[in-house]
């Protein structure tokens, strides 16, 4: 079911300074370029290991409660569920307490008990559930070969501008960036 960004990173992993360091770009010219690669490192990077780097607020939406009473939260990691509402027959959100969910931030799952949650109204995304994911609120917070990824690709971009493609299809990440990546990505089944 889809996921939703209600509230995105107040910070980006590496600060404009870091990348133009890394690059060894002495001058200003380019520095709303190397700020908007920034962003899209950080995206696709958060794309690939299904992660939220930096505290984000996200809205996870269900048609009905699962018959296992256990919901795999994405972007991981999880941090918290901050509300929790059922869509009623007549459109309006009925809220309650999320006491009634126990939040396994290491496994990124909310399990509740079976029976106890009201059911939805609504057969599509009749469930909403508000959840905080992400390292933490700094740039130092984000694990640092995940910090590597974005210098790396943001370089990769920078010096590679335009699409770069290999006959039809567009390049594969460059293979250090991909090898940084493997060991935080989460795979879905």
């Amino acid at each position: 079911m889809p996921s939703i960004l209600l509230t995105a990173p107040a910070v980006e992993p590496i600060s404009l300074a870091d990348a133009k360091s890394y690059l060894r770009v002495e001058h200003d010219a380019d520095d709303s370029t190397i700020a908007a690669l920034i962003a899209g490192a950080r995206l696709h990077v958060e794309a690939q290991t299904r992660r939220a780097l930096i505290t984000q607020t996200w809205r996870l939406t269900r048609d009905a409660w699962p018959a296992d009473s256990r919901i795999a939260v994405t972007p991981l990691p999880l941090r918290s569920l901050d509300a929790a509402r059922v869509i009623r027959r007549d459109g309006t959100a009925q809220a309650f307490d999320v006491s009634g969910f126990a939040v396994d931030k290491a496994g990124g799952i909310l399990a509740f008990t079976a029976g106890a949650l009201p059911a939805p109204g609504r057969a599509v995304a009749g469930i909403e559930l508000d959840v905080e994911a992400g390292y933490g609120d700094a740039p130092s917070d984000v694990p640092e070969p995940l910090r590597q990824a974005i210098r790396a690709l943001t370089a990769h971009w920078y010096e590679n501008r335009g699409l770069t493609t290999i006959g039809h299809e567009l390049a594969p990440l460059p293979a250090t960036t991909a090898a940084l990546l493997a060991p935080y990505r989460v795979l879905s089944l």
